[in-house]
Formats: structure tokens, C-alpha cells, sequence
């Protein structure tokens, strides 16, 4: 079966930094797309960045240029650094992942959009931002 366990979460100060790491098993295709959501108090989960077998990233605005998103196939884990920190920031953070069979489908839906809906789920870590 899939599972994700990510971790990292941690309550810091705007302008710091944290890397947030998911460990994924059980996924048996050689094609997926992976990505991290994240959810506040009251709103729905959003994407925050997805990466597919080749390497190819994206990320929501917001993040574009603070957030990296990579992954250790090594070690069969997602990694999420995030940098500059904001309060907006604050939310709990998940990882997803889903194998692909068609990206043409997955890109007609959109990449976060397919991940959101069709995606694994881990847990969840937290992450607080403080002004």
C-alpha cells in the first residue's frame, strides 16, 4: 500500500527557514507525479508545488521563488525548502502522490488540480509562521 510520512514542520519567526521531507513507499509504477498541499484553518487545501518522474516542477504563485521543491530517489523522499517564511505560510502541510498512466490527462486537468483529487495523502505536518 502507499503511504507518505512527512515531517519537518516547526513554529519559526517570518524570514526563517524550514525543509519539510516526505518519505513515500509502496508505489510500484515508474511514472508519478508528487507534489505538497497545504491547508489553513477555514480554507481548502491548496497546491503548493509539484515534481513528476523527469523533474519537472511548478509551483504556486505565492511560493515561486521562496519554495523549492526536489526529491532523493535514493531515498525515496520528497523535500519541500521553504524560505523567507510568512505568515501566510502557516498551515498544515501534506504530501501527495499519484501514479501516471496518461499525463495528457493529468495536464488537460491540471497538474495540482489531478493531485489534489486523485492524489495519496500523508498526514500532514504543521507549519507556524510568526510575525
Amino acid at each position: 500500500q502507499v503511504q507518505l510520512v512527512e515531517s519537518g514542520g516547526a513554529s519559526v519567526q517570518t524570514g526563517e527557514s524550514l525543509r519539510l521531507s516526505c518519505v513515500a513507499s509502496g508505489l510500484t509504477y515508474s511514472s508519478y507525479l508528487m507534489g505538497w498541499f497545504r491547508q489553513a484553518p477555514g480554507k481548502e487545501r491548496e497546491g503548493v508545488a509539484t515534481i513528476d518522474s523527469d523533474g519537472t516542477t511548478s509551483y504556486i504563485d505565492s511560493v515561486e521563488g521562496r519554495f523549492t521543491i526536489s526529491q532523493d530517489n535514493a531515498k525515496n523522499t520528497l523535500y519541500l525548502q521553504m524560505n523567507s517564511l510568512k505568515p501566510e505560510d502557516t498551515a498544515m502541510y501534506y504530501c501527495a502522490v499519484t501514479e501516471v498512466y496518461s499525463m495528457t490527462v493529468i495536464q488537460a486537468l491540471g497538474v495540482m488540480a489531478f493531485l489534489r483529487d486523485y492524489g495519496y495523502w500523508g498526514q500532514g505536518t504543521q507549519v507556524t509562521v510568526s510575525s
